[in-house]
């Protein structure tokens, strides 16, 4: 169903509102809802449509004519259906609705105005803008762009510089050194001002923005701060205890494996995760220890074992 629009309330004027009063309304709100000062907001964008359509139909003498004749009883967003002897003369409604608009006007309009005011619609912009502001003058800044940017850990970690030859669809080929600053994470953004879409009438180039994925790690995983990793170690090792050297970010460091050692167990090393991202130091590296157990032993070996095996059972 086709929508009551109430354009006197759009603009925040009285009915018996003169011309005067009517463009000094569409101006203040018009500037407030401009896209240019409301980028991305599409309730802005929303409302200044429907404000161009209220002084559309109130800046014109004949379309106010025609508007006002159905008088003041309808509620604005109710179901309008056009009072009895309405004169339909003005709309071809065997072609339908039409586009009046590069950004069409609401079925309302249409309804009431159709091919009969076709050539007449316009942008209001040189009411808005009396210094000389079009909009097809009107400079634009280009669209943001953003592509992939894999890393490794270490890199996220200690930050690279990279060449990249980056291709985005509509835009040249171009080659760009890129500087990518320590403690980057999954999901985080290199922006690089300028480097996006090309402006419009002038306008500033949009940015481009790289968005860090992080390569799967042979031996690192990152949850939150910290690191994780897993090591092997001998039956004997975990048995006996040992120190065994454990991969971390800033290098191989030295680590204490406890006698007695059991499967799966987590030792941690102290602050040698990630930075912390809000406050100071860092997240920890913590290490799982997993017993390795040989399937291919010397004879020797199996010797030992099956003393072994002999003391375990006297202990028993």
């Amino acid at each position: 169903m086709v929508k009551y629009k109430d354009y006197y309330e759009i603009l925040g004027v009285p009915r018996n509102a003169a011309e005067k009063e009517i463009k000094s309304a569409f101006r203040k709100l018009a500037r407030k809802f401009h896209p240019d000062t409301n980028r991305g907001n599409k309730d802005a964008e929303e409302k200044f449509k429907e404000i161009n359509e209220a002084y559309e139909v109130l800046s014109d003498p004949d379309k106010k004519r025609r508007y006002d004749t159905l008088g003041s009883s309808f509620n604005p967003g109710s179901d309008f259906t056009p009072p009895p002897g309405f004169d339909f003369s003005f709309n071809d409604f065997n072609k339908g609705f039409t586009q009046t608009h590069e950004a069409p006007f609401s079925d309302f309009f249409e309804m009431l105005f159709g091919e009969a005011f076709k050539n007449k619609t316009t942008t209001h912009f040189d009411d808005l803008f009396t210094q000389g502001y079009p909009r097809q003058q009107t400079k634009r800044r280009g669209d943001d762009q953003s592509i992939k940017l894999e890393l490794t850990i270490e890199e996220a970690y200690r930050g690279t510089t990279r060449k990249m030859d980056i291709n985005i669809p509509g835009l040249l080929p171009k080659r760009l050194e890129v500087k990518i600053p320590p403690n980057v994470r999954e999901g985080s953004k290199i922006r690089m001002a300028g480097e996006g879409s090309s402006g419009k009438n002038g306008g500033h180039a949009g940015d481009l923005f790289l968005v860090v994925t992080l390569k799967e790690h042979p031996f690192f995983k990152i949850e939150n701060d910290d690191i994780n990793s897993e090591i092997l170690i001998t039956p004997s090792n975990a048995v006996l205890g040992t120190e065994i050297e454990v991969p971390t970010l800033d290098g191989p460091v030295k680590m204490v494996i406890p006698p007695g050692t059991q499967n799966d167990k987590m030792l941690r090393l102290r602050s040698k995760g990630m930075p912390h991202q809000k406050r100071e130091g860092r997240g920890d590296h913590f290490v799982k220890v997993k017993i390795n157990t040989p399937t291919v032993i010397s004879e020797e070996e199996k010797k030992l074992y099956q003393e072994l095996s002999k003391i375990e059972k006297r202990r028993k």
